[in-house]
C-alpha cells in the first residue's frame, strides 16, 4: 500500500506514477484463445463440447448445452425467499432507472426545406456473458439483462460456465425475463455468441465482465459483433475528510478490494489522523473477511492513502479516471461538480458504492483502466442504435445540390457530383 502527502516535493511524480502503474493479468492468453476462436469458427458445437471436457471438466451433449425451462424455474424457487424478494427490488429500480433514459425520435424540417430526423431502434440480439468463477452474480444477470430487455432487445442469450447454476443467478434471470441460458463459458462462449455453434445463434452484440481469456475473445470479435467495453480490474476513490467513521470507510476501500488481487482502491483525505484510523481498521476488517486473501492482495500491492488538501480531490480523481469514486464529505455536490472522468459517483458519508452494485438503480458495469476519460458506464443506449433521415422535394434539394456537386468534385469523386448534377439539370 502506498502513502503520498500532497507536501511532499515528488508528490506529483508519485502521483503519477501511481495513475500509469499498471494492474494487467498476467496470464499470456491471446495464443490460446485465438485457437478457441478459430476452433468454433471452423467446428461449431464440437468444439464447445470439447472444451468443456478440456476447462471445465464437464461432459455435456446438444441437449444438456442448453438450460431447461424447468431447470430454470426449480432453481429460482431454490433461491431464498430473501434474496429473491431483493432481486425483484434490485429488478425494478433498475428497470425504472434505464427507462429513463431513453430518448425521443425527431423530425424536423430546417431553414433550407430539407426536412430531417432520427430514429431509435432496440438491437435484434444481445449475449450476456455471466462470469462462474469466484462467485455467484445475479447482479450481473439484473445489470446487463434488464436494461437490454427495458431496451426492447428481442432476443437475450445468456451464458455461463458449465457446473451448478447457483440458485440466485437463476432467479435473476427469471426475474429479467431471461429465458436462453447455455453452458458455456470462458472464450469460446464469446465465440458461440460472436459466430454462431449448434443450437446457439449468433448475436449482434455481447456485454457482461469475464476473465483475462473472455476480454481478449471480446476484444477479437469486435466488428464482427458489438461489445460493452474490455473490462479490467475494479477500482474505488473514496474522498473522505476526517468525520467520517473510520470502520465505514475501511469497509468501501474493502468492498472493491474483495473483487480481485489486481482491484484498486485508494483513499483520498486531508486528515492524517483519519487516515491513520482507516489503514487500522483495513487491518481489522481484513481478518474476519471471507475474501481476505484477495482483498488484502489487492490493498498490499495496489492500495493507496493519499494525503491532500479536499480542494485538490477533484484534480486528483480526474488524473484516476476511476470506475467508483465516494465523496464522503459534507458537500459532496460541490467537489462532484468538479469531476469530469470518473465511471459512477456516489454522494454522501450514507451512499457507499455497494449500494450501486446491487439495489441503486444506476448500472454497475463501469469503465475501468482509466477509460472513464472517453467511455461510459452501461446504459439503454447499448442496447439501442439512431438510425437518420433525410427527405428532400425538388425545392430542398436545390438548395442543397450545387454545394454536393463542389464538394463531390474537389474530392474526386464524379459519380457523387452527377448524381447531384443531373438533378439540378446539369445533364
Amino acid at each position: 500500500m502506498r502513502r503520498l502527502s500532497f507536501s511532499d516535493p515528488d508528490f506529483e511524480q508519485a502521483f503519477t506514477d501511481l495513475v500509469e502503474a499498471r494492474r494487467d493479468t498476467p496470464e499470456d492468453v491471446e495464443a490460446i484463445v485465438r485457437d478457441v476462436l478459430h476452433a468454433v469458427r471452423t467446428e461449431g458445437v464440437a468444439a464447445l463440447l470439447r472444451f468443456a471436457r478440456q476447462f471445465d471438466k464437464v461432459e455435456l451433449d446438444v441437449d444438456s448445452l442448453r438450460v431447461s425451462a424447468e431447470e430454470i424455474a426449480q432453481g429460482a424457487e431454490a433461491c431464498p425467499a430473501e434474496v429473491r424478494e431483493a432481486i425483484a427490488f434490485a429488478a425494478d429500480r433498475i428497470r425504472t432507472y434505464h427507462e429513463r433514459q431513453r430518448p425521443a425520435d425527431a423530425r424536423f424540417v430546417d431553414s433550407a426545406g430539407v426536412e430531417m430526423g432520427w430514429r431509435w431502434t432496440p438491437l435484434d440480439s444481445v449475449g450476456v456473458y455471466v462470469p462462474g468463477g469466484r462467485a455467484a452474480y445475479p447482479s450481473t444477470v439484473l445489470m446487463n439483462t434488464v436494461p437490454a430487455a427495458a431496451a426492447g432487445v428481442g432476443r437475450i442469450a445468456m451464458v455461463t460456465p458449465p457446473g451448478r447454476l447457483q440458485p440466485a443467478v437463476l432467479a435473476a434471470a427469471q426475474a429479467a425475463g431471461v429465458t436462453e441460458i447455455w453452458r458455456v463459458g470462458g472464450a469460446q462462449a464469446v465465440a458461440a455468441l460472436a459466430y454462431g455453434a449448434g443450437p446457439i445463434a449468433p448475436v449482434d452484440k455481447i456485454v457482461g465482465p469475464g476473465n483475462a481469456f473472455v476480454t481478449a475473445a471480446k476484444r477479437r470479435v469486435y466488428g464482427v459483433v458489438g461489445i460493452d467495453a474490455l473490462a479490467g480490474p475494479s477500482e474505488i476513490v473514496v474522498v473522505a475528510d476526517g468525520l467520517n467513521r473510520p470502520d465505514w470507510i475501511a469497509a468501501d476501500l474493502l468492498s472493491q478490494a474483495e473483487h480481485d488481487p489486481a482491484a484498486q482502491s485508494i483513499l483520498i483525505t486531508d486528515d492524517a489522523d483519519f487516515a491513520a484510523a482507516v489503514e487500522a481498521q483495513v487491518q481489522v476488517q481484513l481478518k474476519t473477511l471471507s475474501t481476505g486473501q484477495d482483498a488484502a492482495a489487492s490493498w498490499r500491492d495496489h492500495g493507496a492513502v493519499i494525503l491532500a488538501p479536499l480542494s485538490e480531490a477533484p484534480r486528483l480523481v480526474d488524473r484516476l479516471a476511476p470506475e467508483h469514486v465516494e465523496f464522503a464529505v459534507a458537500d459532496p455536490d460541490a467537489l462532484a461538480a468538479q469531476v469530469r472522468h470518473a465511471g459512477a459517483m456516489f454522494l454522501g458519508r450514507h451512499a457507499p458504492e455497494a449500494i450501486g452494485d446491487y439495489v441503486a438503480g444506476s448500472n454497475h458495469v463501469l469503465p475501468t483502466s482509466r477509460a472513464a476519460r472517453f467511455s461510459s458506464g452501461l446504459s439503454l443506449f447499448d442496447f439501442i442504435k439512431r438510425t437518420s433521415f433525410v427527405k428532400c422535394d425538388e425545392q430542398a434539394f436545390a438548395a442543397l445540390g450545387p454545394a454536393t456537386v463542389a464538394l463531390a468534385e474537389a474530392e474526386g469523386l464524379p459519380a457523387h457530383a452527377r448524381s447531384a448534377a443531373l438533378r439540378l439539370g446539369r445533364g
